[in-house]
This record gives C-alpha cells, structure tokens and sequence, in this order.
C-alpha cells in the first residue's frame, strides 16, 4: 500500500505493507524526507488529529486516499507562531535533523501556537471555567438522559462508565450541532473543562488541567476525541493519535548514588558471583555491578544476554527488588505494598461492582471479599486481577482486541505442584514477563515466580502481592516493555501507585478516568 504524506507543503508517497509495524512507517518517513533515524515524529490526519499506534493500520486501511502530515513535539510551537504572524508560507523544509514540523490552516482559529503553551497558561486558549461549566450543564438540560446524568453523579458523586460514555455523547452531540462536525481545539478544550467543573470528582488530580482523558490538547486524545472519530467513521476524513512515550521501563536513569566497580575489578566480581555460595556476598557483589547491568540490559544487542551474565537472579531472592530500589529508591520500591490495602484493594472492589456482571467478576468479587473458595485465587490477588477487570486491554495493532479473560491469562499463571513446571512453561507462547504460582491449590500458592523468557525467578516473598510487586519491577529491571495487552493495568501502577514517570508516559483515558474515580 502506498500512503501519502505531507511534511511542509511537500508531498511523499510512503510503501506500507501489510505486516509493517507503525515504527517501520515512522522509519520509512525519515528516509523520504532526509530526516535523522533518531528524529521523534507525530501523525496528523486531515483534521489535524494526532493519530496514534494502536489506530494508524485501521485508519489507513479505511481511509486509503487520505493525506498524512508529520512533525515532531519541538517544533509545533515555532511552526504556528510563523504560520500566524507571517503573511506566506514556505515549502522549504528544515534544517533540523531531529525533528519535523508542519503547518495547518484546516482550523478557523490559528491554534498550534496558542495549544502549545498550557504549561504557561490554566488551559490553552484561557477559557472561563464557569462558562465552560454552563455550557456543558446547558446542553445535559436539554439533551435527553442528560438529567440521569447530572441525578447520579448528585447521588455517588461519581458516574458509571455507561453513564460517562452517556455523558461524553451528549456534550459531543451539543457540540456538533452548534459547532459543526470538526469543532476546534478550543471547542473540544471548553467542553473538557465544562465537565470537570460541573463534575469535580471526575478530574485527574495527576494531569496538569485535570481534564486530559477527556480532551488532550497538546496529543489530540480523550473521549471526546474518540466520540468524535466515531461519528465521522462513515467519512473519509478520520481522527486520532500518536504521541512518543518518554517515561516507563525504558526510561535511562541516572545512577549516582552507588559504589560502582569497573574494568577488570568488575569482570572480576562477575566471574566471581558464578561460583559463590554466600548469598551476602551475591547481594553485594550485585550491587556493586548493577550500573554495568544496566548498560548491558539498554544495549539492544546484549540485553537478552543479562540471565546468562548474571545467572544468580535464578536462584537468590531478593535481587529484583535490590536493583529496583538502586534505579529509584526504597520509598518508591515500597509504595504498592504499602498502599494497596490502604489506598486501593477495597475502592477498585467497590468500582468492579460496577461491571456487568459475569460468573468470572462475581468470582473474583466473592473472592477479594474474603469469600472464595480454595480453587479461587486469594483475596489480594483477586483484587488485582479486578483492576484489570477495570483497565480492559487496548484494541491491538490488526484490529484484534482480547477479553480482559484472555489478559489475565497472559498476566499470572496457576501451576500444579504435583505436575511439570517444564513441561508448563514449553507450551507457553510469547517472551513478555508473567507470574507463575506454583501449589496444590489456587488459594493457597507455596511459591511464586516471575517468568522472563521461560526461566524462572524466584519471587522473595510468598504473599500474592510481593508476588505482583516483583513482576512490575522485573520490567524495570531487565528494561522490558509492558506486554500489548496489559499496559492500561501496568501503566496505572506505574503513575498512581508508584508514582513513577507522571506526566512522562502516555496513559490512555480508561488509566487517567478510574485515577480520577478512586483518587476523588
């Protein structure tokens, strides 16, 4: 398939096969215009629109004339102050080779330049809030279920999801009808804020305005977008997303605190962590290796090599969490253990009773109560795998989407302890980390390991939760990505529970709204 892209009034066809990945088109841009292979590069569609992964194979498919333009985060800022304050445009394109930029005139306002300075200002375009808040409040008056709307959230404080999506169809169709099919930015972003302000316990305390997952203006993201995209899905103009992650697993941290060795004395103490019999002096010996682990684990043609160099993680516990706490700290290592009981388990309980009901949520409801049986997982355990419940999987990259069932069963395995754990982890397809609880029963597991690329890593502790705390940290550790289906569920760990990378990485809607229910 040939698409074609724009990058400053100059015109491509780009080759996109079938089987290509999103990175291989991004890399094939790069090529055509001459760019750096390092360059950072955001997607637009026709209606200025950031398209993002997990819907760029889908849009192309369904839209196969459409016309693509590129630029890079750095440049939007000076590409709409030259677009609004000069009288032409040129075509010449930048002498940059990190990054691309583009201009836009499909808008009636000239808005890349004012979107682009939220961190200076409240919202983008200085909206007022409480005529925002009007605004919204008016067209739930007059739309119908709008008044189901506004009596639920005055009686819970809070809304389901069917009313939320209830919500976010009204205000779109109140804002369609007066503003027409593609509203602005500033259309978009008045509506997001009316929301938050008419329905304070829907904000996102983590997000710079509060109103991110219902309208992003700087990424083109939230449910007003996705709405927006629906009701245009029979037109060939089409919308969304794309925005280059910066935080997560493969963030590069600095490592300043700790005693390192180098040269020989470190290859020296690799050898010697092979043959030792202390687990002390593995403990230390570790950590006095842990930068050079580092650079082995972000060096794309060694770091499948890291278990082999360093075979103890195979046998002594512990490892994981030490190397964790070195990347971050002891505090941050000790947040989800600490605040899962307190903070969370019983909020994501009451929030999954919201769920349709099936025989798998009522299961896991009677069982983070206290009430399972023995062929149920624990209490602890049952409670995290309703988070996932909350967090469903992401559609994937060719417009498969799986249960939150079947993501379950790429997160944690249950092994018999009487059968063969080899013979388990052979037909195990797939190379992202998962945990594996080895017993005679669900309810009562003696050991748990994380799976990293069918061998197994003792977990330190036997409790569920540890268990969980290890399997989240491993990514971390070995700088492996989340698995396609559970970054919505790893994600909010990492930015409200952990507390790590907030305002880095991109989180999807579905991770910013339930943030919003359980932190409110």
């Amino acid at each position: 398939m040939l698409v074609k892209v724009q990058y400053q009034g100059v015109k491509k066809f780009v080759k996109y096969l079938s089987d290509s990945t999103f990175q291989d088109f991004l890399n094939e841009v790069k090529g055509k215009f001459g760019l750096a292979r390092t360059a950072a590069l955001q997607v637009f569609d026709d209606t200025d629109t950031n398209v993002e992964e997990d819907i760029f194979h889908e849009l192309i498919e369904g839209s196969p004339h459409l016309c693509l333009t590129v630029r890079c985060p750095e440049e939007n800022i000076s590409a709409g102050l030259s677009e609004e304050f000069s009288p032409t445009r040129t075509s010449t394109p930048s002498t940059c080779t990190d990054t691309l930029s583009l201009s836009s005139t499909d808008h009636e306002e000239p808005e890349s330049a004012v979107e682009n300075q939220t961190a200076m200002v409240s919202n983008s375009f200085n909206i007022d809030a409480e005529k925002a808040k009007r605004t919204v409040q008016d067209a739930l008056e007059k739309k119908s279920g709008g008044e189901e709307v506004l009596e639920e959230y005055q009686t819970t404080k809070t809304l389901k999801h069917s009313t939320r999506r209830q919500l976010v169809n009204i205000v779109v169709s109140h804002m369609t009808e007066i503003h027409g099919r593609i509203p602005t930015r500033k259309q978009r972003e008045t509506y997001a804020l009316g929301i938050i302000s008419l329905f304070p316990s829907l904000k996102d305390p983590f997000s710079a305005k509060g109103y991110e997952h219902f309208y992003d203006p700087e990424k083109g993201t939230g449910f007003i977008s996705w709405r927006l995209k629906t009701l245009s899905r029979k037109n060939p103009k089409r919308v969304r997303l794309e925005m280059s992650e910066s935080g997560g697993p493969s963030r590069r941290r600095r490592i300043d605190d700790v005693q390192q060795l180098e040269g020989d004395a470190c290859r020296e103490a690799i050898s010697f962590l092979v043959h030792t019999a202390d687990e002390t002096e593995v403990m230390q010996k570790m950590k006095e290796t842990f930068k050079h682990r580092q650079e082995l684990v972000h060096n794309p043609d060694r770091s499948a090599d890291v278990l082999d160099v360093f075979p103890r993680y195979l046998d002594v516990k512990g490892l994981i969490n030490q190397d964790f706490a070195l990347l971050f700290n002891a505090g941050t290592s000790n947040k989800f253990l600490k605040r899962w009981e307190t903070a969370f388990k019983q909020k994501i309980i009451n929030e999954a009773k919201s769920l349709t009901s099936t025989a798998e949520i009522r299961c896991l409801l009677n069982a983070a109560g206290g009430q399972g049986s023995e062929n149920d997982w624990d209490s602890d355990m049952s409670s995290v795998l309703l988070l996932l419940h909350l967090l469903p999987p992401p559609p994937g990259r060719k417009k498969t989407k799986i249960s939150p069932t079947e993501a379950i069963d790429r997160l944690v395995h249950f092994h018999k302890s009487c059968t063969s754990i080899e013979g388990h982890l052979s037909g195990r397809e797939g190379h992202q980390p998962f945990l594996l609880g080895s017993g005679r029963i669900k309810g009562r597991i003696d050991h748990f390991y994380v799976v990293v690329d069918k061998r197994l890593i003792p977990c330190s502790g036997t409790s569920s939760l540890s268990a969980f705390d290890e399997l989240f940290k491993v990514h971390y550790v070995f700088n492996l990505s989340y698995e396609e289906a559970l970054v919505n569920f790893f994600t909010f760990l990492q930015t409200t529970v952990y507390n790590i990378d907030v305002g880095l990485s991109s989180e999807s809607p579905r991770v910013r709204e339930l943030r919003a229910k359980l932190l409110n």
